[in-house]
């Protein structure tokens, strides 16, 4: 099968497409052929190794010092069982299925083997493969981050980035738990994310939101971008300060957490399972959960779309379709 692979960190053209073995599931496996994949912002961080800091030693270790443990990246999917390990009971051959790979990569392949008691779901019937593979990192994380928070009907909530791929979820998702959501973006993507239903809108080219007054129940930081003394200044006194950015709490926030009755939750992986796709899966056929893609590339382009993505300026999701190029491609 084809597959793109790096076999050294560096900048998008250390991404090669390749012929590899294609794989063969396990008793417990699906063996899915891959008919779209998106690029994240953690795939940019794999192979380019720009992690934070407070990230570096993990990082070494779950992707490799000197070279990358796992050469195919690609962490969301979408695509068609292709056939299924003896033991597999839940899903059959021919099953449109959406998933996430965060634990073991992989998804810029024509094929992937995953566990069936991981986090893959059957694909929401109402949209296409390339929307359903921009679920299942994004809008997973947000919802866990929401669910952590506990939000609550009519409380106020910030989305700082909510133009971004987990900012946009973070948006509608709030807005679904009933939150009077406002979302922090440029000038450019202003009318956009208003129009996902956040309540009010904030240019953070123009204005700093802690100026305005206001104060939040939760502060929800996704692109680490923020000041964290503008985020105190505006959370309620028991309020929830959500960083996806932050591994760990620097000195200021571990003096506000044991001065104060404010809450911090940092970057931390949700549960591998199928839950929160069943979850977001109901969201999107009820309507109430809209993806939003930005540019779509064929599998050839990925170094193209890297690129792009590695500007920081995505508005929503990168999808890299590999249907298009299954009779195509050559290596």
């Amino acid at each position: 099968m084809k597959a793109i692979v790096y076999t050294k960190y560096g900048p998008p053209d250390v991404l090669q497409l390749k012929e590899v073995k294609k794989p063969a599931p396990k008793e417990n496996e699906i063996l899915i052929r891959v008919k779209a994949t998106t690029v994240s912002v953690a795939d940019i961080r794999a192979r380019s190794f720009t992690v934070p800091l407070a990230f570096w030693l993990p990082a070494r270790i779950s992707l490799g010092f000197k070279q990358p443990k796992k050469e195919i990246l690609g962490m969301e999917l979408a695509g068609d069982v292709e056939s299924v390990g003896k033991n597999v009971k839940k899903f059959k051959g021919g099953d449109q299925i959406f998933a996430a790979s965060l634990k073991g990569f992989g998804a810029y392949a024509e094929y992937i083997c995953l566990p069936e008691d991981g986090p893959v779901s059957i694909k929401p019937s109402s949209i296409t493969y390339e929307e359903a593979a921009a679920l299942p990192i994004g809008a997973r994380t947000a919802l866990h981050f929401l669910r952590k928070a506990n939000i609550q009907k009519d409380q106020k909530v910030l989305v700082y980035g909510a133009s971004g791929s987990v900012g946009s979820y973070a948006v509608q998702i709030a807005k679904y738990f009933g939150a009077q959501v406002t979302g922090v973006c440029s000038t450019a993507n202003l009318e956009w994310v208003r129009s996902l239903g956040a309540d009010e809108v904030i240019d953070y080219t123009k204005e700093d939101f802690s100026s305005k007054g206001e104060s939040y129940d939760v502060i929800f930081e996704t692109v680490g971008k923020s000041s964290f003394s503008a985020c105190v200044k505006s959370l309620k006194k028991d309020g929830t300060y959500m960083n996806v950015t932050i591994l760990l709490p620097g000195v200021r926030m571990l003096w506000t957490k044991f001065t104060s009755k404010r809450k911090f939750i940092l970057a931390q992986n949700s549960p591998e399972t199928s839950e929160a796709l069943n979850f977001l899966k109901e969201l999107v056929e009820k309507g109430k959960l809209k993806v939003i893609i930005d540019r779509h590339y064929l599998f050839e382009e990925i170094v193209e779309a890297h690129r792009y993505v590695e500007k920081g300026h995505k508005k929503g999701n990168v999808v890299i379709n590999l249907e298009q190029n299954n009779k195509s491609l050559k290596v």
